[in-house]
């Protein structure tokens, strides 16, 4: 993983750009922790030899994880960061990823081991965004109420 400050802000901007091998979910959340990014969009493009996607299965109120075994293209790869109810950076990500007949499969990113690259950006807002577990779902959604 290699990465770099763009803007000093606000808004702040970084890039990372991750190489063959990386475990994209694993590396993401060690930078955002390692960087103290409390709050951030982030998007990205690339591929993955092979990834996880989830859908959230409402009456389980767990992610139906849906292996992905093939080479594919990240068409669209957004989420953002925030801090999750244990106090550190918690990522939520969704992706789009597509196959080589041009269909395509998507949800929560799980998992992702990159092949070749996956560059992303990471854009901090000026305020910082609490996450507060939600009793309906237990998903720690974004609690605007607690966000400064």
């Amino acid at each position: 993983m290699r990465w770099k400050l763009l803007d000093a802000g606000p808004p702040a901007s970084h890039a990372v750009v991750l190489a063959s091998g990386d475990e994209a979910v694993e590396l993401l959340g060690k930078f955002a922790r390692e960087q103290r990014i409390e709050a951030a969009s982030l998007s990205a493009i690339g591929a993955f030899e092979r990834a996880v996607v989830g859908y959230f299965d409402w009456a389980k109120k767990d992610y139906k994880r849906i292996p992905v075994d093939e080479q594919v293209e990240v068409l669209s790869l957004l989420g953002d960061v925030a801090v999750g109810p244990d106090g550190k950076p918690a990522l939520h990500i969704h992706a789009v990823l597509g196959r080589s007949d041009g269909s395509v499969v998507g949800g929560h990113l799980l998992e992702g081991q990159v092949r070749p690259t996956l560059e992303v950006i990471f854009v901090e807002p000026p305020a910082h965004l609490r996450k507060k577990k939600d009793p309906e779902s237990g998903l720690a959604l974004i609690a605007l109420e607690q966000s400064p």
